[in-house]
């Protein structure tokens, strides 16, 4: 066994197997060629004989139809078939028969398809079977050329039955006919002329056949599944011989092609349907090749094939044998010097005389022994060193996880002293860490939750919102390390939930931080802050009102009046008046906030809106220098909202921009249709809002511009549109200009989407 493992042997059954393979698929390859030229030699053969029986299957048709043209256009025929004179076209259709002999049928037709006058007859009547054709051919007002079954008492051409190739079982015939419409000169249809040649007069078809392997080609005319008709005489006449594969697809209209077998031989065929004038296939044309010869050549380049792979094979031995042995030699010493080598001794050399490759690899392994030598002696060396560093390495690692150890136990301490509970999971989502804070929020403990998959804890504690929320971390929504943030009740509490992703060194997400906050408690001192600011602003609106209404009197009817006590009832005026107006604003946020304020929502025009809202601050611009145009977008769809509340988020922004814009500036309102909503945008020129103040923009109580106690502001005017423009199922933002300035823009549903 150990003698078939020598490298010799290996080498020898390499080259021998490397060298078979490459026979094999040339040989492949060649047998392959051979039969993919052959079988496209068939059938290009096949090809060409089926496109040459099909022109000479209806040649006899199309030289009846270019002869009967003639006489078609003969002014004498014309007037005879209009003036249905059958005695006069008796004698015309015996004077064409020597013109055309090949026409077994031949008779005229009038336009209502009444036969006028028959080849070999004189009686007269309906055209029966060929009637369809002869609609087609007057339909389309031209020479129309079918194949069609016709009964054999209706040829009337002095046959008997005796003299056709009739199949089992059935009195028709096969015709090829043609039909040739005939008009008068004004081009109105009078007639036609019917000619027509019986396919099943001859069995033998006068057919040039071409050869191929030197075997002729056999032309085949069937009736239905019946052969009416060969190019071969020693075919017998009526032999059923459709398989089923041929039969469907000829039932179907369609060619085929394809190997079958006949008289126990083999056939290369090719059928063609043959379609009578109604679209059925009452027949088929074929054409076989026999594959006898094919198969015979076939053998005889597979023989020569393998004649000379055998040749082939056997030099192929004798070569692998040969270089095998001269090629193994060397390395056998090789070899053998390896071994000792493996053994300890690094002093042997091996010796070749050769000065080829294997003399340059021997030359190789000589270096590569005394390389060796040396390594081995350095890696005594090295080894020595390398304990020593692996010993300082130990101490230093001892210390490093004393210190992690520390630091974990501070993490410990940290997340279990903080009062939001904390939920920490790993890359698969499953909870690793539930600190005390959580559990008294959900009153549950820490070992009903460990080890649990987030979504299955989520299910436990009742915030099931929050696994979506999860997932949105873990995609990488916020991708610089932001928290994504919710709020849900759950088992009576008010919670705020922030989401974080953890990630690790390669950037992939090793798990998820949420950190919970119960803000049930702020919620309710928020509730009870807007019912006492709601409480006192109502208190303090009446009393207010009054004394508007005194200084208002006392101003008017005050004649007596100094200059000084009246501009001082002014001031007091003026205030009271922003107190009225701060508190109602306060009202209305209130009134929004708590649900209370009702909405009228009505088909509401933007346009309108615009032009209402402008009014009402016309004087305010005016007063400041400021001009307002509109550009509102013509035939907007109407909106749905409330009129006044609409009216007031268009006054607060209109008054804003009016306010807070420079003399002499411009304010822009305009409108336009974006998807299913309609888009306002208020401009104006004064100087843009600075990024760390732009979020403030719509709190309550915000008063951005150092000017804006002076110009009577109350800092709830945005806060109160952003709460309007939500109930309207919108929203509201801020945006620079595309020139400077500011924008305020809002959006409102068109009522075909929110209906």
């Amino acid at each position: 066994m150990t003698s078939l493992l020598t490298i010799r042997n290996k080498l020898f059954f390499s080259i021998l197997l490397v060298l078979l393979i490459s026979y094999s698929i040339l040989l492949y390859t060649t047998v392959r060629g051979i039969n993919t030229t052959l079988e496209v030699k068939l059938q290009e053969e096949l090809e060409e004989n089926l496109n040459h029986a099909r022109n000479q299957y209806y040649a006899h048709a199309d030289l009846m139809k270019q002869t009967l043209l003639f006489p078609a256009a003969d002014a004498a025929v014309r007037e005879a078939v209009r003036k249905r004179n059958g005695a006069w076209l008796r004698g015309e259709l015996e004077r064409w028969k020597d013109v055309v002999p090949s026409a077994d049928i031949l008779l005229f037709v009038d336009s209502d398809k009444r036969v006028l006058a028959r080849q070999d007859s004189s009686s007269s009547g309906d055209l029966f079977t060929l009637n369809e054709m002869v609609d087609h051919a007057f339909t389309e007002k031209r020479p129309y050329i079918a194949t069609e079954l016709v009964a054999v008492d209706q040829i009337r051409a002095g046959a008997d039955r005796g003299s056709f190739v009739l199949p089992p079982g059935t009195d028709k015939v096969m015709v090829t006919a043609v039909v040739v419409p005939i008009f008068d000169r004004s081009g109105e249809l009078v007639g036609g002329i019917v000619a027509g040649d019986i396919v099943n007069r001859s069995p033998l078809l006068n057919y040039s056949t071409h050869s191929m392997f030197g075997s002729p080609v056999e032309v085949c005319v069937d009736q239905g599944a019946y052969r009416i008709a060969s190019s071969r005489p020693e075919t017998v006449t009526g032999q059923l011989r459709y398989l089923p594969v041929v039969s469907r697809k000829l039932e179907s209209g369609q060619p085929y092609r394809g190997e079958i077998t006949v008289g126990g031989k083999a056939y290369e065929a090719a059928f063609f349907p043959l379609h009578n004038s109604g679209g059925d296939v009452i027949g088929s044309l074929s054409v076989e090749l026999p594959k006898e010869s094919y198969r015979s050549m076939q053998r005889g380049n597979l023989h020569n094939i393998f004649a000379s792979t055998a040749v082939g094979g056997i030099l192929a031995f004798a070569f692998a044998f040969v270089v095998s042995r001269r090629l193994t030699r060397p390395l056998l010493a090789l070899a053998d010097g390896a071994a000792k080598i493996a053994d300890g001794d690094f002093t042997q050399r091996v010796e070749v005389a050769y000065r080829d490759e294997v003399g340059k690899l021997a030359a190789s392994f000589n270096r590569m022994t005394e390389a060796i030598a040396e390594r081995d002696r350095t890696i005594r060396k090295k080894n020595i060193d390398l304990m020593k560093l692996n010993r300082d390495l130990e101490a230093r690692v001892a210390d490093r996880t004393a210190r992690l150890q520390i630091e974990m136990d501070m993490q410990e301490k940290v997340l279990a002293s903080m009062a939001e509970g904390i939920i920490v999971t790993d890359r698969d989502n499953m909870v690793v860490h539930f600190n005390p804070a959580a559990q008294k929020i959900f009153r549950i403990s820490e070992s009903r939750m460990v080890g649990q998959p987030i979504c299955q804890v989520c299910e436990q504690i009742g915030f099931c919102g929050v696994v979506q929320l999860v997932e949105r971390a873990r995609s990488g929504e916020r991708p610089n390390g932001e928290s994504l943030d919710m709020e849900l009740s759950t088992r009576g509490k008010q919670l705020k939930i922030y989401v974080t992703a953890i990630h690790d060194e390669g950037g992939a997400v090793a798990g998820v931080v949420m950190s919970v906050r119960d803000v049930t408690i702020e919620g309710e001192i928020d509730r009870m802050k807007t019912e006492f600011i709601s409480t006192v602003s109502h208190e303090l609106k009446t009393p207010l009102t009054s004394m508007k209404g005194s200084l208002q009197y006392i101003v008017q009817k005050g004649k007596w009046l100094t200059g000084t006590e009246r501009e001082m009832l002014d001031v007091c005026l003026r205030n009271t008046d922003r107190l009225i107006r701060l508190i109602n604003d306060i009202l209305d946020i209130s009134r929004i906030e708590s649900g209370q304020m009702s909405f009228r929502f009505r088909p509401q025009s933007i346009g309108e809106l615009v032009v209402y809202s402008i009014e009402e601050i016309k004087a305010l611009a005016m007063h400041n220098d400021i001009s307002i145009v509109t550009n509102v977008v013509g035939g907007l769809p109407p909106v749905r909202g409330d009129h006044d509340r609409l009216v007031q988020v268009l006054g607060n922004l209109l008054s804003n921009a009016v306010k807070f814009s420079p003399r002499g500036k411009v304010v822009m309102v305009g409108a336009e249709q974006q998807g299913s909503s309609v888009v306002v945008s208020v401009t104006n020129g004064g100087p843009e809002i600075p990024w760390t103040d732009r979020d403030k923009l719509f709190r309550k109580f915000q008063q951005l511009s150092p000017h804006a106690k002076e110009l009577g502001g109350t800092g709830l005017g945005l806060a109160i549109c952003k709460e309007i423009v939500e109930r309207h199922g919108g929203e509201i933002f801020y945006s620079t200009g595309a020139s400077g300035g500011n924008v305020f823009t809002f959006t409102v549903p068109v009522i075909e989407e929110t209906s």
